[in-house]
C-alpha cells in the first residue's frame, strides 16, 4: 500500500513538472495580454462634481473627460509628463507634401469592450458620426469636433483594414494635436448602432477600463479590461469615482481611508497633508486658466471701458493669496505661460480703483450699476473656492459703485447656461486639451467658436487665428499668437484671473500616478501597494 502511494505521488509530481515545462514553451505576439498578471486592488478617486456625459464626442468638460480617458482611446495621445504627440491606436502616421493628406497606420489586434474589432472602418464611422449631420448616429452638439475639424477634414477613408486616410481642405497645424483630445475617442460602431442616443449610458471603447455603473452625483465605477491590448495593463481591478462636493469633507474621507486619491485641496490644508506620513501630495502642472468672462453682447458689458474698469478693480493677487495657495500666479493672458506662444511682454491691468472709477465715469456710469456674477457651485482645477472668490470680487466691485448679486448653479446646469450665452458676467476656466496655443486662443476667442463664452468678435483676431492654424512654422505661429494676445488684452472680453498648479492628495499606497497638464489622465499604470 505504501509503495502504491509513493508511486501515485511520484506520478503527480512529474505531471506538474511536465505541465510547467509546456507552459514555459508558450509564445505570444507583442499585443497579447499576459492573463497571468493580476491587477492590484480598487482605487477610489474623490472629486467635487459629477460627469456630464459618457458620450466622448459630445464632451465639453473635464469631469466627463476624466472618465472617457479611461474608457476610450484616440488615434494619438500625449506624453505622460508633457503634451508632445505620441502613438496610441495609431502606431505611425505621415502627411503629404502639401499637408492636406494624413495617413495613419492602426494598431492591430485591438478589440472594443463588446468584442468587436477596432479597424479603419471603425475610425471612418466615428469621424463621420461627428462631422456628418445626416449620419444616423449624429445625436448631440459635437461642440469640440465642430470647432476643430469641421470644415477642415473633407473626407475620412479606409485604405485597408489597418490604414486610414484623412483628406483636409487645407494644411492645418492643429489637426494632429487636436485628434488626441479625449473627445475623439473611438466608440464601438456596433454599440452606437445598438444604443443610439443612449450611448451616454452604454459607453463602449477600447480603453484599459470597462464601464460598470453610474449613480449620478454619487459614484461611477469602471472595471479592469481583461482583454486590453497593452501587456500587463491595467494594474487595477476597479476604479470608483466618488463625488464629494466639499473639499474638507473630501480630505476627511481621504484621511479615513474612504478614498485613495482626491482633487481639490484647500490651501490651508497643504501643511497638514505634507506632514502626514500616511498621505502624499501631487501637483498638476499649470496648463490651465481661471477667468471671469463678460458676455459682451449684453449691456453694460458691451462697453469696453466698463470691462477695462472692472479689470482694474479686481485684486487678483489678494484673491490668490487668500483662496488659491502657493502654487498659483496671477494671469494676464488668455493662455498659460507653460504653453508656447505666450506673450510675457504684456503689462497686466493693475489693481487701481482710481483708474477703474475714471473709466466707469467715461463709460457713462459715474455711480456704478447693478449686475449679477455667476459662479460654479464647487471647486474646479482652475478655480479654487469659487464662492469665496466671488464674494471677494463682489467686495472689490463695490469699491467702484458696482453692486453684485452672486448667482450659483449646479455644474452641469451652469455649463449649459454659459454655453447658451445666458450669463452677463461669470466665473469659468479652461484646461489645456492638447498643449497648442490654438486650443486656448481659438477656442475662447474665435467669433464662431462654440466655447467663445464672451461672444467676442474681432475680425483681425479671427484673421490672425486662421493664419496661425494654416501655418506649419512655429516661429510664425508664435508671432501671430503674441499679436492676438495684445489685441485681446486691450479689448478685455474677459479677466484672466489665475494660472493654477493645483495640489492633489493621495494615500501613500497609491503608486504610479502622474497628474497630467490637460487636467485628467489614464489610470492604467496606477496601482495600490499593500
Amino acid at each position: 500500500m505504501k509503495k502504491l502511494l509513493r508511486l501515485l505521488l511520484l506520478i503527480a509530481v512529474l505531471s506538474v513538472l511536465l505541465l510547467a515545462g509546456c507552459a514555459g514553451d508558450t509564445s505570444s505576439d507583442d499585443n497579447s495580454k499576459d492573463k497571468g498578471t493580476a491587477a492590484n486592488g480598487t482605487l477610489i478617486y474623490g472629486r467635487g462634481t459629477d460627469t456630464v456625459t459618457l458620450d466622448p464626442h459630445n464632451i465639453i468638460d473635464a469631469e466627463s473627460s476624466r472618465i472617457a480617458k479611461n474608457v476610450y482611446e484616440t488615434l494619438i495621445d500625449y506624453e505622460k509628463e508633457g503634451t508632445d504627440v505620441v502613438p496610441k491606436l495609431a502606431t505611425e502616421w505621415s502627411t503629404s507634401e502639401d499637408g492636406k493628406i494624413w495617413t495613419f497606420q492602426l494598431r492591430k489586434d485591438v478589440k472594443f469592450h463588446d468584442g468587436t474589432t477596432f479597424d479603419a472602418d471603425a475610425v471612418v464611422y466615428n469621424f463621420n458620426r461627428m462631422m456628418d449631420e445626416s449620419h444616423p448616429q449624429h445625436h448631440g452638439e459635437f461642440s469640440i469636433p465642430s470647432r476643430t475639424i469641421k470644415g477642415i477634414v473633407e473626407e475620412v477613408q479606409a485604405i485597408d483594414t489597418h490604414t486610414v486616410e484623412f483628406r483636409l481642405s487645407e494644411s492645418n497645424a492643429t489637426f494632429l494635436p487636436n485628434i488626441g483630445i479625449t473627445t475623439f475617442g473611438m466608440i464601438s460602431p456596433k454599440a452606437l448602432q445598438e444604443y443610439g442616443e443612449d450611448i451616454n449610458q452604454h459607453p463602449v471603447g477600447t480603453g484599459p477600463f470597462v464601464y460598470d455603473s453610474w449613480k449620478e452625483n454619487d459614484t461611477l465605477t469602471l472595471l479592469k479590461n481583461e482583454e486590453y491590448w497593452e501587456n500587463d495593463l491595467p494594474k487595477l481591478d476597479k476604479v470608483i469615482f466618488k463625488v464629494i462636493p466639499d473639499n474638507s469633507a473630501r480630505l476627511t474621507a481621504l484621511k479615513n481611508n474612504e478614498i485613495d486619491l482626491m482633487e481639490g485641496l484647500n490651501p490651508t490644508d497643504l501643511p497638514e497633508i505634507d506632514s502626514n506620513e500616511q498621505l502624499q501630495l501631487f501637483k498638476r502642472p499649470s496648463a490651465n486658466l481661471g477667468y471671469l468672462t463678460f458676455n459682451i453682447t449684453k449691456h453694460p458689458f458691451d462697453n469696453v471701458k466698463v470691462r477695462q474698469a472692472i479689470s482694474h478693480a479686481v485684486d487678483k493677487q489678494g484673491i490668490i493669496d487668500a483662496f488659491y495657495g502657493p502654487f498659483t500666479i496671477p494671469a494676464k493672458n488668455m493662455m498659460p505661460p507653460v504653453i508656447w506662444g505666450y506673450n510675457d511682454e504684456i503689462t497686466d491691468y493693475d489693481y487701481n480703483l482710481d483708474k477703474a472709477k475714471k473709466l466707469l465715469e467715461e463709460a457713462g456710469f459715474p455711480d456704478g450699476f447693478e449686475t449679477e456674477l455667476w459662479v460654479m457651485s464647487t471647486d474646479r482645477v482652475y478655480f479654487s473656492q469659487p464662492q469665496k472668490v466671488a464674494e471677494a470680487v463682489k467686495m472689490n466691485l463695490k469699491e467702484i459703485g458696482i453692486d453684485v448679486k452672486i448667482v450659483t448653479f449646479e455644474w452641469a446646469t451652469y455649463l449649459s447656461k454659459l454655453m447658451n450665452g445666458e450669463h452677463g458676467f461669470a466665473a469659468i476656466g479652461r484646461l489645456s486639451e492638447n498643449g497648442d496655443p490654438d486650443n486656448f486662443l481659438y477656442t475662447m476667442l474665435y467669433s464662431t467658436s462654440a466655447s467663445n463664452l464672451s461672444r467676442y468678435a474681432n475680425d483681425k483676431v479671427d484673421a490672425l487665428l486662421d493664419l496661425a492654424q494654416s501655418s506649419t512654422d512655429r516661429e510664425e505661429r508664435t508671432a501671430f499668437y503674441k499679436e492676438i494676445q495684445e489685441i485681446v488684452h486691450d479689448d478685455a472680453p474677459a479677466i484672466p484671473l489665475a494660472y493654477v498648479e493645483s495640489a492633489m492628495a493621495g494615500g501613500k499606497s497609491v503608486k504610479g500616478y502622474i497628474p497630467h497638464a490637460i487636467g485628467y489622465e489614464s489610470l492604467a499604470e496606477v496601482y495600490i501597494e499593500d
